[in-house]
């Protein structure tokens, strides 16, 4: 009977003992399988870069066909280069007008109108510093004034002698504005008497391709009624755009521009042919022509095509991926890694491109930024780099 009692104490020890090598085993196996601490992000090393605005546009593809080239003017014709018949390239001489007055008067114009800028830069220049004394004058008093050093009389004194000043400037820039306008309109009439004609008058040839017809003749007059040449172009397929007055100062002919055609999923590179020097009288418009750099196939006149100007360039400067910066409350900021912490940091922008933004504040090269995850980050936050989608 005695033994019996002993097995059985043997049996519940050794069943007690393998129930805690069990649970044991149990807790092992939890902690094996915890997922590491921190967020999953991604991270890139700031670096220097360039980038440039982009102006998307959309057009359509034309073909490049006959052109009439005029002159806005009566003017005698004094050599002629070439015969009905011709083969011309874009920029030859086709004829030589004796234009003298009309280009002197051109360069007269474009001297008053840059005279009428200066002007107009320098007495702003002469006004935005008078009044920012007047400004500091009065800062300076009401602070004088609240330890009892200047009276409310001398601040009213100083405040409408600033805004003396400010009307001043008003109405003076105003004037120099008008006179600076009515300059600018005498330059662009002029601008589009002489579209065509170079410097010398010579009447330019905007297009290749064959001379279909020729009304130039030594010693003849040519005028605004009738074309001074009629040039059928050469077969090609061009790009024509329409952009507004804000951008085509900023663009040149001759410049490189983005071209996307969706029909035919083509990206290339095209280049600026012309830029019309008068905007359209319904659109209010700049046509621009963008030619292409090779023949593309499949493409059709008619077809839709999306153009991007490459303007404002800013080198050497802070690139980073636009999606990585956070917005909130007209702040914009992002995460970066320090020591396995995300640090958060305000930051200033600069210029926008494809899917790319210029930091002028806030970051420097070498720092780790986060790309992917930021949204899930606030400032100390632990995380781990992770590859791939993470």
């Amino acid at each position: 009977m005695k033994q019996k009692r002993i097995l059985s104490l043997a049996l519940a020890c050794a069943l007690a003992a393998g129930l805690a090598s069990c649970q044991s085993g149990g807790d092992v196996s939890g902690s094996q399988n915890a997922a590491p601490a921190g967020v999953a992000v991604q991270v890139q090393e700031v670096k220097i870069d360039s980038i440039s605005t982009e102006n998307k546009v959309s057009g359509r593809v034309v073909t490049d066909g006959q052109e009439s080239v005029f002159v806005a003017a009566q003017a005698q014709c004094s050599a002629v280069y070439v015969e009905v018949g011709d083969a011309v390239t874009a920029g030859q001489r086709l004829c030589t007008l004796d234009m003298a007055s009309t280009l002197s008067s051109y360069s007269a114009a474009n001297i008053s109108y840059n005279s009428a800028v200066q002007s107009y830069q320098d007495q702003a220049a002469i006004f935005d510093k008078q009044i920012a004394l007047a400004e500091k004058n009065v800062s300076d008093l009401k602070a004088l004034f609240e330890i009892g050093a200047a009276s409310q009389l001398e601040i009213d004194q100083a405040e409408l002698s600033l805004d003396t000043a400010r009307a001043q400037r008003s109405a003076t820039l105003a004037q120099l504005e008008a006179g600076m306008q009515s300059y600018k309109s005498n330059v662009e009439q002029l601008s589009s008497v002489l579209e065509n004609v170079d410097s010398r008058g010579n009447v330019i040839a905007p297009i290749s391709g064959t001379i279909l017809s020729l009304n130039a003749a030594e010693g003849s007059y040519v005028g605004p009624t009738a074309p001074v040449a009629v040039i059928d172009g050469v077969d090609r397929l061009e790009i024509a755009v329409s952009v507004s007055e804000a951008l085509v100062p900023k663009l040149a002919e001759g410049d490189e521009v983005d071209v996307s055609i969706s029909a035919l999923s083509v990206q290339l590179v095209g280049t600026i042919k012309k830029i019309e020097r008068s905007a359209s009288m319904q659109t209010k418009l700049y046509n621009v022509a963008i030619s292409l750099p090779e023949e593309v196939e499949g493409l059709l006149s008619g077809m839709f095509a999306d153009v991007s100007f490459r303007t404002d360039t800013s080198t050497d400067t802070i690139v980073i991926p636009t999606e990585a910066i956070l917005t909130t409350n007209d702040i914009q900021y992002v995460f970066v890694v320090e020591n396995g912490a995300a640090r958060y940091v305000e930051i200033s922008t600069g210029l926008t491109g494809s899917g790319i933004t210029e930091v002028t504040a806030g970051l420097k090269s070498g720092d780790q930024l986060v790309t992917v995850g930021q949204a899930y980050l606030s400032d100390g936050d632990a995380v781990r780099i992770v590859s791939g989608e993470g």
